[in-house]
């Protein structure tokens, strides 16, 4: 039998390049890792001393329709641009090492613009090289379904490759997309944000903990690689802060803090370090709002983000548990490696052990955050009493009650209040006895929710003026004590129909009246 030979059709380059990503603004993340390993490069060829010399420009102009992507390093030379840039899914990268490596990221712009065109020169040539994809002839080969073209004729069909002279000591990278239909791309502000939490960027230097995370890599002799990135001029720092806020970006108000962070590592029973991060400690008070642009914890390889906020959800009790935390979980294992969507990892055996590790470590986070809502409830319980006997008092002392029916009401609220904030009382009392035998991140919250001292109750009494009790009638004195318990009476009605604020404001108007 005849060998039949393989063809690959045009529709490849579709599901590759056009119909690879469903976030448009992955792109962005496909051409910073690109530049990032080129910026590796350079500093491993002795063109740079450290990656803080390469840089990463990003320049969005929605008038002109335009997106450059620039970076300093190494640049392609000229022989090999056009094996390089038109070949599909023949990266020579090492996939253990590279951010990128599979040689398909760098087409992911065809599916916005309507040319994206490479410029690239090489140290000691003169040379500058062009290639350009028109991306319109490459949508119109495709949908045009009566022809039966391969993949490769098609790449040649839209190609084109031009030089230009160049400075010899020249040496750079830049993608431009050109007429950009994707309104998202476009958005510099929305651009901006989205690289704070997906680019390898630096932690900004607000961000206290910061030498806290900075000190965990040393230790584990890890390099959090970080690149000067840039968006129109406006260098990229990760979004993390020692606050926390709700509301919107306009008008937010402050609600929680991050006292401290947390340190952890990741490792087999074989003491094989699959990876390492940390997570924010705060007072836990609700699930921390989404204009908080750093929120969730992320996952990382390369210092570029894997997936989403939503990536770790999966492995938590609760679908919201990771949106209580700011932190990071940075991948140590050449093994865990990107899919080419670069939203989760290869399936394999370093990822499973990865997942049941992970899942361990978020049960601890579980509890943590409803630690502290138990220790809060106790609190406010006691805080509750305290509030409630001093609005006694000054009730029995100063306002006066409307009647007997209002004060009985009152000792019994009294009483049932006092009798919660002691047994709440009791439960802080011996969670701080044991506070050394909870794990450490416990200790700080209760530590900063509770206070050295628990405030005490146990000495807080009714207290009345002389012993009489005052009734809001007593201050009426040109009725006699008959017509005065009329009122009291007329009072209470008051106080059964109208909300306290409008009964309030009535009694008060009737005294005026009667006094």
């Amino acid at each position: 039998m005849a060998k039949i030979e393989t063809k690959i059709g045009k529709d490849v380059i579709e599901s590759l390049t056009l119909g690879m990503y469903e976030d448009s603004r992955f792109i962005f993340r496909e051409y910073i890792q690109n530049g990032a390993d080129q910026i590796d490069k350079a500093v491993e060829d002795g063109i740079f001393s450290t990656l803080r010399d390469g840089k990463i420009e990003i320049e969005i102009n929605p008038a002109t329709k335009t997106i450059s992507i620039y970076d300093n390093a190494t640049g392609i030379e000229t022989d090999k641009v056009q094996p390089i840039l038109k070949n599909i899914a023949q990266s020579t990268k090492d996939r253990t090492k590279n951010k990128g490596f599979r040689g398909i990221g760098r087409l992911g712009g065809l599916a916005y613009c309507d040319k994206l065109i490479f410029e690239t020169s090489f140290r000691g040539e003169e040379t500058k090289s062009i290639l350009i994809w028109d991306s319109q002839k490459l949508k119109a080969i495709i949908n045009n379904r009566a022809t039966k073209e391969e993949a490769t004729a098609v790449i040649d069909e839209v190609t084109e490759f031009s030089t230009e002279k160049e400075k010899k000591d020249a040496h750079y990278f830049r993608v431009v997309l050109k007429g950009v239909s994707n309104n998202a791309l476009l958005d510099k502000d929305d651009v901006y944000q989205y690289l704070t939490m997906v680019a390898p960027v630096p932690y900004g230097k607000g961000f206290i903990f910061k030498k806290k995370i900075d000190d965990k890599a040393k230790e584990l002799n890890f390099v959090i690689d970080e690149y000067p990135i840039f968006v129109n001029k406006n260098q990229v720092f990760k979004a993390y802060t020692s606050s926390i806020y709700e509301g919107d970006k306009n008008n937010k108000r402050k609600i929680d803090e991050i006292h401290d962070i947390e340190t952890y590592e990741i490792r087999t029973s074989k003491n094989k370090i699959l990876a390492w991060g940390w997570h924010s400690i705060s007072n836990f008070t609700k699930v921390i709002p989404s204009v908080n642009t750093a929120r969730s914890l992320r996952l990382r390889k390369g210092n570029i983000q894997i997936g989403l906020e939503g990536t770790l959800t999966k492995l938590f009790k609760e679908a919201r548990g990771t949106k209580y935390f700011f932190g990071e979980i940075y991948t140590v294992s050449p093994d865990l490696i990107p899919n080419s969507r670069r939203d989760y990892f290869l399936e394999n055996s370093d990822l499973v052990e990865l997942e049941k590790l992970v899942k361990a470590k978020f049960s601890e986070l579980h509890k943590l955050y409803y630690f502290s809502s138990k220790i809060r409830n106790e609190k406010k319980k006691i805080d509750d009493f305290v509030t409630f006997s001093k609005e006694y008092k000054e009730k029995a002392t100063k306002g006066g009650f409307t009647n007997d029916k209002e004060e009985k009401a009152y000792k019994e609220k009294f009483e049932v209040k006092k009798d919660k904030a002691q047994t709440a009382q009791k439960e802080l009392t011996k969670v701080r006895e044991k506070s050394n035998d909870n794990p450490l991140a416990q200790q700080k919250v209760f530590e900063k929710v509770i206070g050295n001292e628990e405030q005490r109750i146990d000495n807080v009494t009714i207290a009345k003026n002389g012993g009489k009790t005052k009734y809001i009638t007593d201050d009426i004195t040109t009725l006699n004590r008959k017509d005065r318990k009329l009122v009291s009476r007329i009072f209470g009605v008051i106080d059964t129909i109208l909300t306290p604020d409008l009964a309030s404001l009535l009694k008060d108007k009737i005294k005026e009246e009667l006094s």
